[in-house]
C-alpha cells in the first residue's frame, strides 16, 4: 500500500472512530408515529435527546430510548478511553423506513371485507461526536 493511500486509510478509519449507530427492525409500530417522536431528537445532544425520549408519553419513545442508549453504547465500545460527556456527542442521523406489512382482512357489511395493513418500521441511529471544541 502506497504513503498516501495508507494515510487516507488511517483518516478514514479515524473518522469512522467518532460516530457508531445502532438499528431496530421489524418494530411493530407505523413508521409515521415513529417519525414523530424521531424529530424530536434529531440533532439534539445525546443527554437532552434521553431527557426528551424519557418523559415522552408516546409508545415509540420507549423504544427509541433504549436505541439510543445502545448506539452510546456501540460508540463507548470503539472508543475505550474516551468519556461519553467529554465527546459531547450527539443524535447525528436518525432515519424512519417502513418495513414490512401483515395484510389481515376485517369483515365489513354486506358480506364484504377491508384490508387492515398492520405497519412495522426500522429505524437507524447515528451518534456522532462534537471535536470542534478540541480542535
Amino acid at each position: 500500500m502506497g504513503s498516501r493511500k495508507k494515510q487516507m486509510a488511517d483518516a478514514i478509519k479515524e473518522a469512522k472512530k467518532q460516530v457508531a449507530f445502532a438499528k431496530l427492525n421489524n418494530c411493530p409500530t407505523s413508521p409515521r408515529k415513529m417519525r414523530l417522536v424521531a424529530d424530536l431528537v434529531r440533532g439534539e445532544k445525546v443527554e437532552h435527546a434521553l431527557n426528551i425520549l424519557k418523559f415522552n408519553q408516546k409508545e415509540a419513545s420507549g423504544r427509541l430510548e433504549k436505541l439510543l442508549l445502545s448506539a452510546i453504547a456501540n460508540w463507548q465500545s470503539k472508543n475505550e478511553n474516551a468519556d461519553v460527556e467529554a465527546a459531547e456527542l450527539f443524535v447525528k442521523e436518525i432515519k424512519v423506513d417502513s418495513g414490512s406489512m401483515l395484510k389481515r382482512l376485517r369483515p365489513a357489511p354486506q358480506g364484504r371485507a377491508h384490508r387492515i395493513r398492520k405497519r412495522s418500521n426500522h429505524v437507524t441511529i447515528v451518534v456522532g461526536a462534537n471535536n470542534n471544541t478540541q480542535s
